[in-house]
């Protein structure tokens, strides 16, 4: 069964789940060091073309999926065959193979890749080398690989760490810096920071600017600034949101902000299958309030069929707020790996 995301973990103040916090706390340690042992004895190896790892710090909600996407438009803008390569959580496929929309389902290859390869090329693989290795000989000039951070399996050319830039209240994306299951922290800050290129720091579309105390925890690494921003208007009328994301109430935040007529929202667990009886619940609590349905795009594509034309898909995107400077940077990493034209 999943468990939503404990809420408190996001908060920087330990004072909340203080008992929770403490139980939790030798598994933080001992999951801490299986990690750091897995990245320090790993051989990485070298697929036959750069590879971009778009990752975090965090067990999830700090956009990588999107960022993913934006980096693959980027290198494409930029006339590199690029495509994605993915675990497939969450889907039964082993792979390596390529995702087909027209064949696979989220319950095969996963809700992201599928989302991915709307976009560009996409694989899902557990093993990253293999599924590497199958995208390059297919003609891949670059992958983007998602969620790979802590995956040391393959040698990358450039390491991206996406941060949720949602500071206000009490809220902080690293909560108060433990590390998995008494925080959400994958590994410790400065590890993880280690092996990090650049920072891309994901902003709410109602977040005006980001916050300097967050700027400076990277040091004197580049940090570009990125916004989350809808593809498309929320439907009209009287709606019920749900979501399972990392961070549901993100997308409860979002949907308001983008003026939604939001009368009720129901969180689930990240990459949830709902059940009959949970669809009871929505079309009960739509009922209730004359409302119609909306959820997010990485929610919508693991619907069954039957429910995709009574439930509506809000889209999201990011967009670099200074994409020239990012353009300039992404290509001056990889451009030495590409083969001559």
């Amino acid at each position: 069964m999943k468990l939503n995301t404990p809420r408190w973990w996001y908060s920087r103040d330990r004072r909340h789940a203080p008992v929770a916090r403490m139980l939790l706390k030798p598994a933080s340690w001992i999951w801490a060091g299986v990690t750091a042992r897995r990245i320090a004895r790993a051989e990485p190896v070298d697929p036959g073309a750069p590879v971009i790892s778009i990752g975090n710090l965090t067990v999830g909600g700090s956009g990588k999926t999107p960022i993913a996407r934006e980096v693959l438009r980027l290198l494409h803008a930029q006339g590199v065959e690029a495509a994605a390569l993915s675990r497939g959580y969450g889907g039964t496929l082993e792979g390596p193979i390529q995702v087909d929309l027209a064949v696979h389902t989220a319950a095969e290859v996963g809700d992201e890749p599928l989302m991915l390869a709307s976009d560009a090329p996409a694989w899902i693989a557990r093993d990253r080398v293999a599924g590497a290795k199958a995208a390059v000989a297919a003609g891949a000039e670059a992958l983007v690989l998602d969620d790979a951070h802590q995956n040391p399996t393959l040698k990358k050319t450039l390491s991206l760490i996406v941060v949720d830039g949602e500071t206000r209240g009490d809220e902080w994306p690293f909560g108060d810096g433990s590390v998995f299951p008494s925080g959400p922290m994958r590994e410790p800050l400065a590890a993880g920071l280690a092996r990090t290129d650049a920072v891309i720091i994901l902003l709410p579309a109602d977040l005006a600017e980001v916050d300097p105390e967050l700027v400076e925890t990277f040091g004197d690494l580049p940090v570009f600034i990125a916004r989350l921003e809808p593809a498309a208007a929320p439907p009209s009328g009287p709606q019920v949101g749900f979501a399972g994301i990392a961070k549901p109430w993100k997308v409860e935040r979002s949907l308001i902000a983008a003026g939604c007529d939001l009368k009720d929202f129901v969180p689930f667990p990240d990459h949830a299958e709902l059940s009959e009886r949970d669809f009871a619940l929505l079309t009960d609590r739509a009922a209730l309030f004359e409302a119609g349905l909306v959820t997010t795009e990485k929610d919508w594509v693991r619907l069954p069929p039957a429910w995709r034309d009574r439930i509506v898909a809000w889209p999201v995107v990011a967009r670099l707020t200074d994409e020239a400077a990012f353009q300039t940077f992404l290509h001056g990493k990889v451009k030495s790996f590409l083969p001559l034209r």
